[in-house]
């Protein structure tokens, strides 16, 4: 009998890559995704696809009452982590109430195990590098939400029984990735502004640092997770090892694309400086193959991104707290 996934977000960037890896296990998948920062043609094929939102707690329980899921991958998520600031009630409503809607339904119907994507988010201004020994220290409202989940996922288990693996992947890049939003995704973000012979923009000095991680990284140790069982109720650091820095990254990226523009300095906004994590643990837990190379993947990515061309940047139309917004985001670049 095939295992039955729901995987959420599914149309979404991360969120395809796992289904693609879940129907090649076999697995029968089912998406949930409201489209909102996804698209229909990154569905893969032989997947069941559900048009709803995570916020529609009535349309969950159906999904799981008519599927009978063995797994949740729960990957929806609005990840804009400097935005989160300015869209604290989205924030919370898309990042928090959308996931306990589904961890009620987990509950409710047995899950075997509830897989979440978290983020290197929640660790804010620790040591670096991170690792999962860290208490959690969030300095923006989307790491908060994500680190409330992680509790809640825990207290879930330790009530209920519900079994879960977290992960939290940081800076993940790669073939359909959403390059038209201008608040989230720095490599799309400058890949869609290469395309439109604009200026690459970089908040504050470029000389802050992430591990940039490729899709090819982590999709396909968060699908087959579950088979692992002493992975359940433990969480993970997943991404790549090599730092770079956004300036080193822009320019890696203009190479790629074939094409030198000029870069746009704009005013720093309120964020880490640093951030990047120690993957021990999830190395000895799912034994990874080497990571694929910084310039290698984002040349699949840029393949991609010309495939599809330019998008359209849209402004967040939501903004809650005007005051301090970077200026930068107050009009469609």
């Amino acid at each position: 009998m095939s295992k039955k996934s729901l995987v959420t977000g599914g149309a979404g960037f991360i969120g395809s890559h796992i289904a693609k890896e879940l129907i090649q296990l076999k697995h029968k998948v089912v998406i949930l995704d409201d489209l909102s920062g996804g698209f229909k043609h990154n569905i893969p094929n032989g997947c069941v696809f559900i048009e709803g939102s995570i916020l529609d707690f009535e349309l969950i329980e159906k999904l799981f009452e008519t599927y009978k899921f063995d797994y949740v991958y729960h990957m929806a998520a609005y990840a804009a982590e400097g935005l989160s600031h300015f869209i604290r009630r989205f924030n919370y409503q898309n990042n928090l109430i959308g996931s306990v809607n589904l961890i009620n339904a987990a509950v409710n119907h047995n899950i075997k195990c509830f897989v979440f994507a978290s983020s290197i988010a929640v660790y804010g201004k620790n040591d670096l590098p991170h690792h999962e020994g860290q208490i959690p220290q969030p300095e923006d409202p989307y790491g908060m939400a994500k680190f409330a989940v992680e509790k809640d996922l825990e207290m879930a288990h330790n009530h209920f029984g519900l079994n879960s693996i977290i992960f939290r992947p940081h800076n993940v890049y790669g073939p359909g990735q959403n390059i038209g939003d201008k608040y989230r995704n720095v490599i799309g973000i400058f890949m869609n502004q290469i395309m439109k012979n604009q200026a690459l923009t970089i908040f504050g000095d470029g000389e802050q640092t992430r591990a940039f991680t490729p899709i090819s990284s982590i999709a396909p140790y968060i699908a087959k997770s579950v088979n692992c069982s002493a992975a359940y109720n433990e969480i993970f650091d997943i991404g790549a090892d090599d730092v770079y820095s956004v300036n080193q990254l822009a320019l890696a990226v203009m190479e790629v694309m074939g094409k030198e523009v000029s870069i746009n300095h704009v005013p720093a906004r309120n964020e880490m400086k640093h951030a990047y994590a120690n993957h021990d643990k999830f190395k000895q837990f799912f034994k990874p193959i080497s990571s694929q190379p910084l310039k290698e993947a984002l040349q699949e990515m840029a393949q991609h991104a010309y495939l599809f061309g330019a998008q359209i940047t849209k402004d967040f139309t939501a903004i809650e707290i005007e005051k301090k917004l970077p200026s930068a985001w107050k009009k469609n670049l």
